[in-house]
C-alpha cells in the first residue's frame, strides 16, 4: 500500500474503503506495520492492540461486503490516549506507578467509536495524569516530534502520543482530553488539526480524571472535516455524564462549507501579542490576511483581562481537583511518579476550600461577562502557541506553554486548533479559532474555510514516506 494513503485525510480514506479500492484489514495492518516501523524511535503508542484490531478489521470487511449498514467510521483506525478506559486493557494515566493497570469498564466515547465501525489500535501516550502541556514524561520517555527526526523536539502535551501517532502517520486519527490546552498544543507542535469541545458536549465516563470541571475529550485529525466527522459521533447526552443531558443538539457538517463572508472575527490587540516568537506573528499576520479575503471583518479585541488572568486562575481549579484525584498516588514518595508532575499536583493541597470555591465563582462571573463583551463577535482567533516546537533539553518543567489556551477552558468555550505555516526549518505553526459555548458546528465552519486558503494540512513529515 502507498505511504500516500495512509496519510490521507480519513474522509478520502472512508471513500476509498466504502468503493473497495482498499479493505479494512489493509489499512489497519499498513498502520500497524508503521508503528512496528518507526515507534521505536517515535514512541507514540503506549500499548498495540495487535490482534484485536486485525480481527475488528476482518470483521468490518466481512460486514461491508455482506451489504450490512454501515457506520459514519467504519474501518478507521484509531489511536486512543492512554486515559481512555478500554475493559480488559491496560490505562495507565500515564504514571508508571499504574504499569499494571487495567481497565474494568469502557469508556462511552470508545464505544462509541466502536459502534460506528472504528479499530482501534491501541493507547498512545499521555504526560502522566494528563497534566502538562509539554508533552515530557519522565518514565515512560517524551514521544519524539515527527517533524525534526534530528533533534528530539516536544511533541506537546499532554494528549502527546496521539498528536505524534496522527502527524507520522501511525493512525488515522486520535482521540485526545483538554483541560487547558492538551488537544490543541499536540495538535499545533505537530502540525495536525485537534477540536476541544465544549464541556458537556462529550461524555467522560470511563475516562480517568484530571479536572472534573474542566476535562473535555476531543478528536485529533489530519483536517477540520475528519474532526467534525469524529465530534459528530462521540458527542451527545449519556447519563453516565450527566453535564452532556443539558446541551442543545448541532450538526457539525450541515454548514461545514458554507463561509465565512459576513463573520466578525476578534484578534488580538498588539500587547497580546508581545509574547509571539517573530515567525509565529508572521504567520498570524498571515491566517489574518486570508481571513479578510475571505470576507470576514476583522475586530481587534482581547478578552476581558489578560490571558495569564485565566491561566493563573485555572491553576487553582486544576491543582485541586486533580490533588484530589491522585492524592493516594503523589502523597506516596516512594512510588514512581514523575518529579515536575508530582510538583504541580502537590500545589493542589494547599489551596483552601476558600480558594478553590473562590477560583469556582470567579469563573462563573468571567463566563458571563464574555458572552456580555463578546456577543457581537463570531469567534475569537489567536496563535495557538507562542513559538514552534522546542528541543526537549530545553523545557522549564516550571513554565506552562499554554499561554492562549487556558483561557478556553475557563471560559466554556470551544477552539479549534489548525495548521496555519511552518517554520523555516519545516516546524508547524497553527492558528486556534475560540468559539462561543456550544457552538462547535460555527466553529468548525470557520476553521474549515480558513484551512482551504491555508492549504497546510496536507503535509508529511520527511523521512516517514515510506513502509
Amino acid at each position: 500500500m502507498s505511504p500516500e494513503l495512509l496519510f490521507q485525510p480519513m474522509h478520502k480514506q472512508l471513500s476509498s474503503l466504502l468503493k473497495g479500492e482498499v479493505s479494512a484489514e489493509e489499512l489497519t495492518r499498513n498502520y500497524l506495520d508503521r508503528i512496528s516501523h518507526y515507534d521505536t524511535k517515535l514512541n507514540a503508542f503506549m500499548t498495540v492492540f495487535y490482534d484485536s484490531a486485525l480481527q475488528a478489521a476482518k470483521v468490518a470487511d466481512q460486514k461491508r461486503l455482506s451489504g450490512e449498514p454501515l457506520g459514519a467510521l467504519h474501518g478507521i483506525p484509531f489511536g486512543l490516549k492512554d486515559i481512555i478506559e478500554v475493559e480488559g486493557q491496560t490505562t495507565t494515566w500515564g504514571s508508571y506507578a499504574l504499569n499494571n493497570r487495567t481497565s474494568a469498564e469502557t469508556a462511552t466515547v470508545v464505544e462509541r467509536l466502536n459502534g460506528q465501525g472504528a479499530i482501534i489500535l491501541g493507547k498512545t501516550q499521555s504526560v502522566e495524569f494528563a497534566l502538562g502541556g509539554w508533552g515530557t514524561n519522565e518514565f515512560y520517555g517524551t514521544p519524539w516530534n515527527p517533524w525534526d527526526l534530528e533533534t528530539h523536539r516536544i511533541p506537546g502535551g499532554s494528549s502527546s502520543g496521539s498528536g505524534v501517532a496522527v502527524a507520522a502517520g501511525l493512525c488515522a486519527a486520535a482521540l485526545g482530553s483538554d483541560t487547558g490546552g492538551s488537544v490543541r498544543l499536540p495538535s499545533a507542535f505537530c502540525g495536525i488539526t485537534g477540536l476541544k469541545p465544549t464541556f458537556g458536549r462529550v461524555s467522560n465516563y470511563g475516562v480517568m480524571p484530571l479536572s472534573t470541571s474542566l476535562d473535555t475529550i476531543g478528536p485529533m485529525a489530519r483536517c477540520v472535516e475528519d474532526v467534525a466527522l469524529i465530534y459528530d459521533v462521540i458527542r451527545g447526552p449519556d447519563s453516565k455524564h450527566p453535564p452532556t443531558l443539558q446541551p442543545p443538539l448541532d450538526n457539525p457538517i450541515t454548514h461545514l462549507r458554507k463561509g465565512i463572508s459576513g463573520m466578525r472575527l476578534a484578534v488580538l490587540p498588539d500587547e497580546e501579542r508581545e509574547v509571539l516568537s517573530s515567525v509565529v506573528n508572521d504567520a498570524y499576520d498571515h491566517s489574518l490576511s486570508l481571513i479578510k479575503d475571505l470576507g470576514a471583518e476583522i475586530v481587534i479585541r482581547g478578552l476581558p483581562h489578560p490571558f495569564e488572568a485565566y491561566r493563573n486562575m485555572s491553576s487553582v481549579i486544576i491543582s485541586a481537583e486533580g490533588y484530589s484525584c491522585t492524592a493516594d498516588l503523589v502523597d506516596q514518595s516512594d512510588l514512581p511518579i514523575g518529579s515536575a508532575v508530582r510538583n504541580r499536583m502537590l500545589h493542589g493541597k494547599s489551596y483552601s476550600v476558600k480558594q478553590y470555591l473562590d477560583a469556582l465563582h470567579q469563573m462563573d462571573l468571567w463566563r458571563a461577562e464574555f458572552a456580555a463583551e463578546m456577543s457581537d463577535i463570531d469567534a475569537l482567533i489567536t496563535p495557538t502557541t507562542t513559538d514552534c516546537a522546542i528541543p526537549t533539553d530545553e523545557v522549564d518543567e516550571q513554565i506552562i506553554p499554554a499561554h492562549f489556551t487556558r483561557a478556553t477552558n475557563v471560559l466554556g468555550l470551544c477552539a479549534l486548533a489548525i495548521p496555519s505555516a511552518h517554520s523555516t526549518n519545516g516546524l508547524p505553526l497553527s492558528v486556534c479559532i475560540h468559539g462561543h459555548p456550544f457552538r462547535e458546528a460555527h466553529t468548525l465552519r470557520i476553521g474549515w474555510a480558513l484551512e482551504q486558503a491555508l492549504d497546510e494540512c496536507s503535509r508529511i513529515p520527511p523521512g516517514l514516506d515510506s513502509v
